[in-house]
């Protein structure tokens, strides 16, 4: 039961909202900025930057507010347009290349070692060429599909697969340096 009175607390919010309820829209900022900063942040290293970027979504949540069809998950869908206009900021500022190579190898980097920290974890994403943390965050973070990431950056398939395992290779020979580092082998 209480389920069902959450989602329908989060459609009447969103109702209001619609009708330019500042209230109404303040919960669902107060409620998603956080973990939405979050997302801004792991496309673009600077905090403020990241953080222009998500209030700039949100206008953009807002002002389509009343496009979301209640189809999928509300969080879901604001995600999205974080994700798009990280891309498009990206784009504008011109920090993203991609190689146009086709060649790829598919491997497994699923096991990071516990011991590190997010913010370990995030310094090694950042330190990746923009081309590469685009895709790797679009891919192992946000889930999308290599014909999908081709879509949304206008770039080969092949080449999104690259830039994936180009970005695996840079992260496991900064891990096993972090690990060097750790175990003083180095």
């Amino acid at each position: 039961m209480k389920v069902i009175a959450l989602h329908q607390e989060e459609r009447e919010i969103i109702a209001l909202a619609v009708d330019n309820n500042r209230h109404a829209q303040q919960k669902i900022y107060s409620k998603h900025a956080p973990k939405m900063l979050s997302i801004c942040r792991q496309y673009v290293k600077d905090v403020q930057q990241a953080e222009d970027i998500m209030i700039t979504a949100f206008m953009k949540v807002f002002t389509n507010l009343k496009a979301f069809e209640h189809k999928g998950s509300f969080e879901g869908w604001v995600r999205r347009i974080m994700v798009n206009e990280c891309i498009s900021f990206l784009r504008v500022q011109k920090k993203v290349s991609f190689l146009e190579d086709e060649f790829f190898v598919e491997d497994t980097f699923n096991n990071i070692e516990s011991h590190f920290s997010v913010e370990d974890i995030q310094s090694l994403i950042d330190s990746l060429p923009d081309g590469y943390k685009m895709v790797f965050n679009l891919y192992a973070i946000e889930g999308f599909k290599h014909q999908e990431i081709a879509k949304m950056l206008g770039i080969n398939e092949g080449t999104s697969k690259s830039q994936l395992s180009h970005a695996r290779k840079m992260l496991k020979e900064q891990i096993n340096k972090l690990k060097n580092y750790d175990n003083g082998t180095e």
